[in-house]
């Protein structure tokens, strides 16, 4: 087996490309006014994450590829979630939130993280026979507790990655196109279950806004608008750095988080989109990187995990700014504002810096159907 301990493990170019992503989203919501304090805080939570970041890079992750381990960090972090369904106050119509004082946590970014770890263990065992329907429907069970959770709170966007996280994983594992023809119609029935029973009216509207956006401009079609109107008027170079004006004069809603990309895009137009999509590229591409050089099958399932989350949230976001996608309201990676999300990202980009001190000096080329080559531990 080609393992080596690697001298320089840190991976730089994909911490670059995260902090330069934050530094764009930090220029983009400041209203340079002097009286907004969110410039400051964000400042702070970048900083939070940065250090995140280095502390997780030096720790030995080897021990998550036991079954005890990751079925704890599961079963613990999915105990908030039920907690804010039973005991949680409504924020903006959604239990998403725990108060600690002044700051507030969403726990779904942490569990996110959760059931990657859980999905990598599960399948690094299981690789060989996934084919076998069992695991697909038995990993299934793992994200849709965490999805129903989220969707109850109700928080649509984070259930939809929760299901991309779980899907993205099981394609790379093997799934037959039989099985994904499965899937998809189960996907089907669920949906049609949670427009029945589970959306409130709101997000229905913002489903029927995506079919017709001008349908209802002063309505559910609101955001959606205004936000197609902010990325077209930023055209070639944009309106300069502090001069969007659907985001500074407040037409586009919630541009510091839910639309940060749409009051990217009017200020810095068609070349900072180009800049914003080639800093996720070399995100990716770095990600990729560290599947490929996994020791284990664990590590490089893990690895995919966290770009399916980085991917899901980066497709959704950018989507959802162009109108293109329904309004879910989910964050961009490292741009938006929030420190629950930055943090649990950050974390993910140290784990896989971490894994890399006991990484393959030569990458695994077989990705998809088979990981030969690895082992995992009981």
């Amino acid at each position: 087996m080609d393992i080596t301990r690697q001298k320089s493990h840190i991976d730089w170019v994909a911490l670059t490309a995260a902090l330069s992503l934050a530094v764009l989203g930090l220029l983009t919501f400041n209203s340079f006014s002097g009286q907004d304090t969110l410039f400051y805080r964000q400042l702070l939570w970048v900083a939070l994450g940065v250090a995140v970041f280095f502390g997780a890079a030096f720790i030995d992750w080897r021990f998550l590829r036991r079954s005890s381990v990751a079925a704890w960090i599961y079963g613990i972090l999915i105990i908030p979630l039920f907690l804010l369904l039973m005991l949680g106050t409504a924020i903006k119509g959604a239990k998403s939130w725990v108060s600690l004082g002044p700051l507030g946590i969403e726990p779904v970014e942490f569990t996110k993280l959760a059931l990657i770890i859980a999905l990598a263990k599960y399948f690094s065992r299981r690789h060989i026979e996934i084919r076998n329907f069992r695991h697909i429907l038995i990993s299934g069970v793992y994200a849709a507790i965490v999805f129903v959770l989220v969707a109850l709170q109700p928080d649509f966007g984070g259930a939809i990655i929760i299901f991309l996280i779980w899907l993205g994983l099981v394609l790379v594992s093997g799934l037959s196109l039989r099985h994904l023809a499965t899937v998809l119609a189960a996907g089907a029935l669920v949906f049609a279950g949670l427009w029945s029973f589970g959306f409130h009216q709101y997000q229905k509207e913002r489903i029927i806004s995506f079919i017709n956006p001008t349908a209802s401009l002063q309505g559910a079609g609101y955001n959606a608008y205004q936000s197609m109107v902010a990325v077209g008027s930023g055209e070639l170079v944009g309106k300069g750095i502090g001069y969007g004006t659907q985001s500074k004069l407040r037409f586009l809603p919630e541009y510091q988080t839910d639309f940060v990309f749409a009051a990217f895009s009017e200020e810095w137009g068609f070349v900072g989109i180009l800049i914003v999509f080639s800093l996720f590229g070399v995100l990716f591409w770095r990600i990729l990187r560290a599947a490929a050089r996994g020791e284990s099958n664990f590590e490089t399932l893990f690895a995919l995990g966290v770009l399916f989350y980085f991917l899901a949230h980066f497709v959704l976001h950018v989507g959802i700014n162009m109108g293109v996608l329904p309004v879910t309201g989910t964050t961009i990676p490292f741009m938006s504002y929030g420190g629950s999300h930055l943090l649990a990202e950050f974390l993910a980009l140290g784990m896989l810096s971490g894994m890399a001190r006991y990484g393959r000096a030569v990458p695994r080329f077989a990705l998809g159907r088979e990981f030969a080559g690895g082992y995992d531990e009981v």
